[in-house]
């Protein structure tokens, strides 16, 4: 699922970029209401999360632009707190309005929420073989043991899992896991990796998450070891 970020807000924004990132999701984030309309209107986005009052143009004219062309899912959140914001929110085709100061819990349950009923509903329960994620509780299990995750790992196994079957390079899992460009003298990708396999995969028969040489990584069932 790929989400954007509208905020203005320097600190509200790495807030909001890490702790949705953490939660499995890749995010996009603007600084301002016209960069964010551009990436609205030239990406496909599951879900837009977008503040009202920015500088360039204002969350009220960034929906209005956007809902001309596309029904991309739109969670307004902002410290305009009136009942006339709300309305005019709605009106105008936000699916939701959250005001600030707010919980992260509850901003994660509303996008959740909102995910559910678009059209790439997002499972609650990410499945391989005798691998099982659940996103809601934030549980991993294999075979039915209980596997303890750091939030960075959660995030790296969920975006393999969500992507199964297509491989992934270092390049890509860095941007989306660490919001960091690919350093070939750093090893981050691979330590990460390596830590996952010796929870994931090496307590058990067989593997899950393999190496393509000079590709990168792919999490899928073989029916024969590398």
């Amino acid at each position: 699922m790929k989400l954007l970020i509208v905020e203005d807000d320097a600190k509200t924004r790495a807030y909001l970029k890490k702790g949705i990132s953490e939660q499995g999701f890749v995010v996009d984030v603007a600084a301002n209401g016209v960069d964010g309309c551009h990436l609205a209107l030239s990406d496909d986005y599951d879900l837009v999360v977008l503040d009202v009052m920015m500088p360039g143009k204002d969350g009220w004219s960034v929906l209005d632009e956007l809902r001309r062309s596309k029904e991309t899912p739109v969670l307004f959140l902002t410290a305009r707190d009136k009942v006339e914001d709300r309305v005019r929110g709605l009106e105008l085709g936000a699916d939701d309005y959250l005001v600030k100061p707010f919980a992260f819990s509850e901003l994660v349950a509303r996008i959740r929420t909102l995910l559910k009923r678009g059209k790439t509903r997002e499972p609650d329960v990410l499945q391989l073989a005798d691998l099982e994620v659940d996103l809601l509780k934030r549980r991993v299990t294999r075979c039915g043991a209980r596997i303890d995750l750091t939030a960075k790992e959660f995030a790296l196994l969920s975006l393999l899992l969500r992507r199964q079957g297509e491989v992934l390079s270092r390049t890509m899992i860095a941007a989306q896991v660490w919001d960091m460009n690919f350093d070939s003298d750093t090893n981050v990708v691979e330590v990460a990796v390596r830590r996952l396999r010796a929870k994931i995969d090496d307590p058990f028969e067989s593997r899950l998450i393999h190496t393509m040489r000079g590709m990168g990584y792919v999490m899928e069932v073989r029916e024969s070891e590398e």
